[in-house]
């Protein structure tokens, strides 16, 4: 047994709680070296005959990233407190693991066991209900549609007439969202993501000149309330993006440190090294987002730039009834900020959803006290990787299984799933114009556990390359849209709305496939499974059913046929089948 591999860190990933009286505990073991663990649990106060009493539960494995097997057990906690330890079994060994490292034999004495002094309520995770279910759809406000035409900015290209640079302006507003939610109504949408609306110099406004106004490019506060209450009527859900990393150059504090220098009130709010400011150099002498002189870094541990911020989150939350915020380069702004950000934005209503927008992992942001989620990248790459970069099934198992036991299943349920953004070369671009390689990328997109979104216009066919390539109008002539991309989608979303195991589940059970083009999994709720047969390559391919559901009544979703499990199915070059368990006879 190699004793350097087995590890169980009592953070939050690996014991973790999902009610008032249960909890979920995690460790990990070499690949295919242990072949059986027993937690060893029970409350440290009882005790018969001077001996600890525990109860011994079976642990599952959940799967492997090829080096590590992660293994799994929830329990109930009578007393809301635990001692625990593990007993590990392989082929000719077993030992057992506690805080103070192996042993033998089972201490008789509880001291040495993993310890959960208290379960208390409060320190729970727990995001909003409402996330896990819901469908999102990302609108970047100035491409969507322009409604009111009388706001537009000066030099307002016509819509669509050309392709869009890093400085045009196209009209897009807020009415012209409310006009077109009907779009999002026949969709399936329930979650709108909006990037920024409030008043800055950009077309993109991530470089905010007033926190407290609607930019005027897009409405006022009037049609803002009048938007998200059109959404709520309709069962769709309103998140803002906010950019508390740094400001705009016209922001009025900043400017009047560029004017001021170090007599300006204000030159605390922000990072200066040396003045006067120099913005126009390569690398300015005041901290930045990036190296952009524009985009001046604030200073979030300054008291009142964060009483500012605070009170701008208060304001929005309160008075416009939003449902969420997302939260630009959140990894760059200090944790004690984003704790006081959570605190005053769940007092107002502990319903809303705090996303981080964080590329890489994000457990320190993770932990129940600052965000509920991040921007799912991690997932992306996974999925591209397969479909697009040819990479093995066993890549994808190994990157997911990995990715899903960094974060608690609360956290899982909630992620923001995505495949592109404002940030990123639009899907049908980065999938070289292959449709089937969209439909598949989607379809696994929907399959795992978290909350989807889609990029605006990528559901009819849309193509960009990076920024500003993937910043196009949003296409509304018909005759222009793909069709059946669209009829696409609509079924995928009815699908994850009808079919329980689709998303809404905690660990992703992978089954061997002999083909390496094949990749195959299975998602569970309760007794509901769902299978996925996905086929990269171009030809069609002969898939046998797992053993574990062949003697199952299993259905194809697609036209409710039911399937003989004893004979391979086909599946098509480039494409999917989904299985799932066929209704009990009444």
């Amino acid at each position: 047994m190699i004793l350097s591999a087995i590890n169980h860190d009592q953070a939050h990933a690996e014991v973790y709680s999902s009610s008032d009286k249960s909890v979920t505990i995690r460790i990990r073991t070499a690949q295919d070296d242990v072949q059986q663990i027993t937690l060893l649990h029970g409350d440290p106060y009882i005790w018969n005959d001077g001996k600890w009493q525990f109860t011994r539960s079976s642990m599952t494995k959940i799967g492997s990233d090829g080096i590590h097997d992660y293994w799994t057990v929830t329990i109930d906690l009578p007393h809301s407190r635990l001692r625990y330890g593990f007993y590990l079994q392989s082929a000719d060994a077993f030992i057992v693991y506690t805080e103070r490292g192996f042993f033998q034999e089972i201490p008789e004495h509880v001291a040495p066991f993993f310890c959960l002094p208290y379960l208390h309520a409060e320190e729970q995770f727990s995001p909003p209900d409402w996330v896990s279910n819901t469908v999102w759809y990302q609108i970047f406000p100035e491409r969507f549609a322009n409604g009111n035409p009388s706001i537009n900015p000066d030099n307002t290209l016509a819509w669509g007439s050309e392709k869009p640079k890093v400085n045009s302006f196209f009209g897009g507003d807020l009415k012209g969202v409310l006009d077109h939610l009907d779009h999002l109504v026949s969709l399936g949408i329930t979650g709108i993501y909006f990037t920024p609306i409030f008043k800055a110099f950009s077309n993109h406004k991530y470089d905010t000149i007033d926190y407290m106004e609607i930019d005027p490019q897009f409405g006022d506060h009037h049609m803002l309330k009048t938007l998200i209450q059109a959404c709520h009527e309709r069962g769709i859900r309103v998140m803002l993006d906010a950019v508390f990393n740094h400001s705009g150059y016209h922001f009025e504090p900043f400017q009047d440190v560029l004017k001021n220098g170090a007599q300006s009130p204000y030159k605390d709010w922000f990072h200066p090294h040396s003045f006067p400011l120099r913005p126009s150099d390569k690398i300015p002498n005041y901290e930045t987002f990036a190296f952009e002189g524009t985009m001046p870094k604030l200073n979030t541990s300054n008291p009142e730039v964060k009483d500012y911020l605070l009170q701008v989150a208060r304001y929005w939350t309160q008075h416009f009834d939003i449902d969420g915020w997302r939260l630009d380069v959140a990894n760059e702004v200090d944790h004690s900020f984003w704790r006081e950000f959570r605190q005053t934005v769940k007092a107002i209503n502990p319903d809303v959803y705090i996303l981080g927008e964080i590329w890489h992992r994000a457990s320190p942001w993770l932990q129940g006290d600052q965000f509920d989620a991040v921007m799912n990248y991690p997932l992306t790459d996974a999925i591209q990787g397969f479909v697009l970069n040819n990479h093995s099934t066993k890549s994808f198992k190994e990157s997911v299984t990995k990715h899903l036991f960094s974060y608690p299943h609360t956290v899982n349920h909630v992620q923001f799933n995505l495949l592109g953004s404002h940030d990123t070369a639009r899907i049908l671009t980065e999938s070289k114009g292959n449709k089937q390689h969209v439909m598949l990328q989607y379809l696994m997109l929907f399959s795992m556990p978290g909350s989807p979104c889609i990029y605006y216009g990528d559901e009819i066919g849309m193509t960009g390359g990076n920024d500003p390539g993937c910043r196009d109008c949003m296409i509304w002539d018909e005759d222009k849209q793909d069709l059946d991309l669209l009829s696409f989608m609509k079924t995928l979303i009815l699908w994850r709305k009808q079919l329980q195991p689709m998303g809404s589940v905690d660990s992703v059970q992978f089954h061997e496939s002999g083909d390496d083009d094949v990749l195959i999994y299975s998602t569970h709720q309760e007794n509901d499974f769902l299978i996925y047969l996905f086929n990269r390559g171009l030809t069609s391919a002969q898939i046998t059913v797992p053993e574990h559901f062949k003697n199952e009544d299993l259905i194809d979703i697609v036209d409710n046929s039911l399937l003989d499990t004893q004979k391979p199915l086909i599946v098509s070059k480039e494409s999917f089948r989904i299985l799932k368990k066929a209704a009990d006879p009444e």
